[in-house]
C-alpha cells in the first residue's frame, strides 16, 4: 500500500522540476516561440572566435598594405632612376653652359645645403649657386636692419626681393634650372623626381605631427605645392599639400605632377616666379 505522504513528496518534486524547466525555456525562447540558447551564453562562446577573426583580418590588411608600399616604392625608384638618367644626359650641355656663367660671377658653381630626407636621414642637397658668395652674412645683416624682411623670413623662410640673388641666379630660379643638379641626388637615392619639399633641419619643427607623415617618402625635385600656386600658397597650405601627397602617392600621380611642372617651366605664371 502506497504511503500518501511519499506520493505527495514525489508529486511536489515533479512540479518543481517542471516549473524550473518551463522557466528555463521561457528565458531561452525568442519572440517567435522557438527555444534557443540564452543570448549571453551564445555571445560568450562566439566572442573569442570573432576577436580572433578580426585580428587575423587586420593582420592581412596590414600585410597587403606593406606589400603594396614595397611594390610602389620599387616602381617609383625604377622610374626615378630611368628618367633622371635620361634627363641628366640630355641636360649635360646646358648644365655646362650654366656652370660657365656662374663661374664668371666669381664663386663656386654648386650650392650645397643639408636637408632632411626620408626617415629623417640628412643628406647634402645640390643646386646651382644663385646667390652671392657671402649670402649668409648678407642675410644676417638684412634681418638685423629690416623688420619687414625679418617678419617675412620668420613666416615663410623666403624673401620677396632677396638681395642675395645674382642676375644669373634670378634667371635660373625663374626657369627652375638651378635645380638640375638635384638629378644627381635622385640617382643617389636621396631624393625622388616628385615628392614633398626638402626642408632644412631647422624648418622641420614647424611641421609638428605632420613631419612623421612627410618623412615616410623621399623629398622631391618638384611636388604638389610647386604646381599648385607655388609662392601664392601659405606655409601651412604647402605642408598640407605635401602630407596629402605622402598619404596618396602613386606613380600615376607622379607622372601627372611632372607634366604640370614641365608646363609651368615652359609657361611660368608671373605670380609663381621665385
Amino acid at each position: 500500500m502506497i504511503d500518501p505522504s511519499a506520493h505527495q513528496v514525489a508529486r511536489g518534486s515533479e512540479l518543481a522540476a517542471s516549473n524550473e524547466l518551463a522557466a528555463g525555456n521561457e528565458l531561452a525562447a525568442g519572440n517567435d516561440g522557438l527555444i534557443r540558447e540564452p543570448v549571453s551564453l551564445v555571445r560568450s562562446l562566439a566572442q573569442p572566435q570573432l576577436e580572433s577573426n578580426r585580428l587575423a583580418f587586420e593582420a592581412r590588411m596590414v600585410q597587403r598594405a606593406q606589400h603594396r608600399r614595397i611594390r610602389d616604392d620599387g616602381l617609383q625608384r625604377g622610374f626615378d632612376v630611368l628618367v633622371a638618367s635620361v634627363l641628366l644626359l640630355a641636360a649635360a650641355p646646358l648644365m655646362l653652359v650654366v656652370s660657365v656663367l656662374i663661374l664668371l660671377s666669381r664663386g663656386p658653381v654648386l650650392f650645397r645645403q643639408t636637408r632632411v630626407g626620408r626617415c629623417g636621414q640628412l643628406f647634402t642637397c645640390l643646386k646651382f649657386r644663385t646667390m652671392v658668395p657671402d649670402a649668409a652674412a648678407t642675410l644676417e645683416k638684412l634681418l638685423a636692419t629690416d623688420p619687414v624682411a625679418r617678419a617675412a623670413w620668420a613666416s615663410d623662410f623666403k624673401l620677396v626681393n632677396d638681395p642675395r640673388i645674382t642676375r644669373v641666379g634670378n634667371f635660373l630660379r625663374k626657369t627652375s634650372l638651378d635645380e638640375l643638379p638635384q638629378l644627381i641626388n635622385v640617382l643617389r637615392g636621396d631624393m625622388s623626381l616628385v615628392g614633398p619639399r626638402p626642408v632644412v633641419p631647422e624648418e622641420l619643427g614647424r611641421y609638428g605631427d605632420y613631419a612623421q607623415v612627410v618623412l615616410q617618402v623621399r623629398p622631391g625635385m618638384t611636388g604638389a605645392w610647386q604646381v599648385n600656386g607655388r609662392n601664392t600658397t601659405t606655409y601651412m597650405q604647402r605642408i598640407k599639400l605635401d602630407v596629402d601627397y605622402a598619404l596618396h602617392r602613386t606613380l600615376t600621380t607622379d607622372i601627372g605632377i611632372l607634366f604640370k611642372t614641365i608646363r609651368a617651366v615652359i609657361n611660368p605664371q608671373p605670380d609663381e616666379s621665385r
